[in-house]
């Protein structure tokens, strides 16, 4: 008799309703503090947050971190843990009215029932300052627990007002053995995972799932379960699951990226630093992280022509040439082909001989412009196109270096209340120790013009 019963993605389970058709992902949320997986730090035997949720003395926290490592799950089983009740928004759909209907019910049970409540903001980074506003008079009074969650840096996206009332606490990405046990779980699981379907996993498909996660388990059992329906479709008992059948359903990784956020930053800073260490390995690399992941080449471009000068300097002034080359071909070509003009720059400041010489100069010069008094330009140094201005002294004294003996006078060339002050330093490397000898050079020739000796 011919079987044409499909395998169901969707195993039974007691939960009637929608849940039961939910993705993997959610079905295999924890639900207790031991399923947790990852963030030992923060769950480990008298840590902050454990002791405070075993004390039922949970306070206010913003949860920062990337996705898919367990802010919201924390935040439901602090609920569960300490029986408060548990509300959610997500400040993407959510505004103040709702915020004010959560606020009105957590005070009439904090004032009927003793019960507290615990309000969990998703993307509480997308509230503006005004809605972010609206919670701070009821975590103030404690009316309400606040748990917020961000991927971004709080410092700059949550106001100070609100912070300070708030513990911040850092979730890290899952480790790759932290992954592998959830997939794991999630097809031995019979309930809420996967184990109905006898799925036969390679070990090096769970492995590509857990590298392509990047820490995130909501992408890892996504990517499971897109793998696994791939492979359901042979009729044959079980479900065999192949590192094809992964790469298939996988396409292409997404890179853990936000240009617009935190990441941007630090993949810049990372791309600078590996430069200034002059490791070309680790700069390509930061490089390829930011193009791959779709960063404007021009952006990268830009700052890599300001190292050229920042850190590189007169040690060796071609680089900055190069730096605006290469931004003039990735302005020519577009990607992909201008990937390469950046690489080639990429290799080339990293080999350079580095000085911030140049860079500390003008700060040092900055700085005297802003502490001084606005010293006028000395009078032999104006011009004199009018006939009042020559009256008054302007051009007197100037002397031409041209028709001085050594091409150089002892002319005095800042005001006089800086005479003598010196901004740059040359470093000793690259062309700058040469540099470095021929600026001593003219400052001995100014000398010996000052006092009248014989070249």
């Amino acid at each position: 008799m011919k079987d044409d019963r499909t395998p169901s993605l969707f195993p039974p389970s007691p939960e009637a309703g929608s849940a039961r058709h939910a993705p993997l992902a959610e079905r295999m949320r924890p639900e207790t503090l031991e399923e947790v997986v990852g963030q030992e730090k923060l769950l480990a035997p008298g840590s902050f947050l454990r002791e405070a949720m075993e004390r039922d003395e949970v306070p206010s926290m913003i949860f920062w971190g990337p996705p898919g490592v367990g802010k919201t799950t924390l935040a439901r089983v602090m609920a569960r843990q300490t029986r408060a009740r548990f509300e959610s928004l997500t400040a993407v759909l959510a505004g103040v009215k709702d915020v004010k209907q959560i606020v009105a019910r957590a005070r009439h049970d904090l004032q009927v029932g003793g019960r507290r409540t615990i309000l969990f903001v998703d993307e509480i980074h997308r509230f503006n300052k005004a809605q972010q506003d609206a919670f701070l008079p009821h975590v103030e009074d404690g009316t309400i627990v606040l748990i917020g969650a961000t991927t971004e840096n709080p410092s700059f996206e949550v106001i100070a007002p609100l912070l300070s009332r708030c513990r911040v606490l850092v979730l890290e990405p899952l480790s790759e053995q932290d992954v592998l046990e959830i997939l794991r779980r999630a097809l031995a699981d019979e309930t809420r995972g996967l184990a109905t379907l006898e799925v036969q996993a390679q070990e090096e498909a769970l492995r590509l799932i857990a590298l392509f996660s990047g820490g995130d388990a909501r992408r890892a059992l996504n990517a499971l379960e897109a793998a696994v329906r791939l492979a359901a479709g042979s009729k044959a008992p079980g479900v065999r699951l192949a590192a094809a059948a992964v790469r298939e359903a996988l396409q292409k990784q997404t890179l853990l990226y936000d240009k617009a956020g935190e990441e941007h930053f630090n993949a810049i800073s990372a791309l600078h630093k590996s430069l200034r260490n002059s490791d070309a390995d680790a700069a390509l690399y930061w490089l390829a992280r930011m193009l791959e992941a779709g960063e404007d080449p021009l952006y990268v471009a830009r700052r890599m022509v300001r190292f050229a000068s920042e850190d590189v300097g007169l040690a060796d002034p071609a680089a900055l040439g190069l730096a605006v080359d290469a931004t003039r071909a990735v302005e020519l070509l577009g990607v992909p082909e201008g990937k390469l003009a950046l690489a080639q720059l990429a290799v080339y400041l990293a080999q350079a001989p580095k000085s911030n010489a140049l860079y500390r100069a003008y700060a040092a010069a900055a700085d005297s412009v802003r502490e001084s008094r606005g010293e006028p330009v000395p009078l032999h140094l104006r011009n004199a196109p009018t006939p009042l201005m020559k009256e008054l002294g302007y051009g007197r004294d100037y002397r031409y270096a041209h028709d001085e003996e050594d091409r150089v006078s002892a002319m005095d060339c800042l005001p006089s209340a800086l005479a003598g002050r010196r901004f740059y330093h040359p470093g000793a490397e690259g062309f700058e120790g040469e540099v470095g000898r021929r600026l001593e050079r003219w400052r001995r020739l100014r000398g010996k013009a000052g006092s009248g000796e014989d070249s």
